[in-house]
């Protein structure tokens, strides 16, 4: 279950992915199945979203991770690599890696 805390310490991803909107679906459909077959069975993975923009030219991926160093050994998984190989054959990646410093709900 995605939870967005600053009390829970762990590494956020927010990947990027800019696409053609030709190949927003294949993308979406290379991520799902990364994710699903290989990432989430890999120690240390919490969660991921999975987003596409509207107009087509963007698939962005929030992703949780306990730690670094479990994150480093998913990029490091040969079984998550033909995936991701694949999508950054039609996708430019733009990753970035994130703490959690505040949350806010509505205003009572």
């Amino acid at each position: 279950m995605t939870t967005i805390s600053k009390e829970s310490n762990f590494l956020t991803l927010i990947n990027v992915f800019t696409v053609d909107p030709a190949n927003q679906q294949k993308l979406v459909e290379l991520l799902t199945m990364a994710t699903e077959n290989s990432i989430r069975k890999i120690k240390g993975f919490i969660s991921s979203s999975l987003h596409r923009s509207i107009d087509g030219t963007k698939v962005t991926m929030y992703a949780q991770w306990k730690s670094m160093e479990d994150y480093q050994n998913m990029r490091n998984n040969t079984t998550a690599s033909p995936y991701l190989e694949e999508a950054l054959k039609i996708a430019r990646f733009e990753p970035g890696m994130y703490e959690v410093v505040e949350t806010f709900l509505p205003a009572d």
